[in-house]
């Protein structure tokens, strides 16, 4: 199959693909320190390719910072469309299949009804539109190349919105929650799971798929399942964005429509509370 090149190994669903690839005992996948893998470092990129030959690249590197990206737009672009175009130019000539990982925030959120891949693609952040950059550079150079758009991304690794409330819930009686952003959380162990499962499967089903678990819910809904699922005492107030103001915008509406990913890829996706419940379970 060939040796497997993760980017991003530090984050979270780096750390999640470790997870899955030791419980799936996946041999050659290779997670090297973020000081050899930086995406910004061509000639870095150059020496790993050539050391390693890898079949897959996973690209999770990402500039994340949401609001910050909106006084960082450089920095964020350099990140999300550069690096990315660095790596599927050497994916392109080492015949390397590209796996990059994308987000909901590519969409405006205007609408009501669930996002397909060929919905069209209008960021409303700084962050949205680097990462939608990034989409676009990779065919240019590429051919062999998988882009998973994600939501909500959350898992016992790193920090992320169930960690965050669970530690906030311990010393607060309550917490306001926005309720009028809805979308779908993902567990990264279920995403780290789809990957892994494209290159075990050896597709050549190349192009842009949603990933995110199943069914539609919001902020205020996923943290009162939170604090049920692990016997938190803590009581949720919903809010509207408006009385929680951020420098960026945010979608309103990013369900993602995960059929294409279902049939084409074959993956089983499982609802976004019978995951959390796995998540709380290992972090209890």
């Amino acid at each position: 199959m060939g040796s497997i090149l993760v980017f991003g190994a530090s984050g979270q669903l780096g750390q999640c693909l470790a997870h899955v690839a030791q419980e799936r005992n996946i041999p050659g996948i290779v997670f090297p320190p973020e000081a050899q893998a930086n995406i910004l470092d061509v000639s870095g990129l150059q020496a790993l390719f050539a050391e390693h030959k890898p079949a897959y690249c996973i690209n999770c590197a990402a500039y994340t910072a949401v609001d910050k990206a909106e006084d960082e737009l450089e920095l964020a672009r350099k990140i999300n469309r550069d690096g990315v175009e660095n790596l599927a130019r050497l994916c392109g000539e080492h015949s390397t299949t590209l796996i990059q990982i994308s987000t909901d925030f590519v969409f405006a959120g205007t609408g009501n009804t669930p996002l397909v891949e060929t919905d069209a693609a209008e960021p409303i952040s700084v962050y949205g539109l680097t990462k939608l950059e990034g989409e676009q550079v990779i065919p240019a150079h590429t051919s062999q190349f998988f882009i998973l758009r994600t939501s909500w991304l959350y898992s016992e690794y790193a920090n992320n919105f169930v960690k965050t409330m669970l530690r906030l819930g311990q010393d607060r009686d309550e917490m306001r929650v926005i309720w009028d952003q809805t979308g779908t959380p993902c567990y990264a162990i279920d995403l780290a799971g789809c990957i892994l499962t494209i290159i075990e499967s050896q597709s050549q089903q190349y192009g842009i798929y949603h990933y995110s678990n199943e069914g539609i819910t919001s902020w205020y809904d996923f943290a009162t399942a939170i604090f049920e699922l692990s016997g938190t005492l803590v009581k949720t107030v919903p809010i509207r964005t408006a009385e929680y103001p951020t420098k960026a915008t945010r979608p309103a509406y990013s369900v993602m429509d995960k059929t294409k990913a279902k049939t084409v890829l074959g993956v089983a996706i499982p609802h976004w509370r019978t995951s959390l419940a796995v998540c709380i379970g290992r972090l209890g």
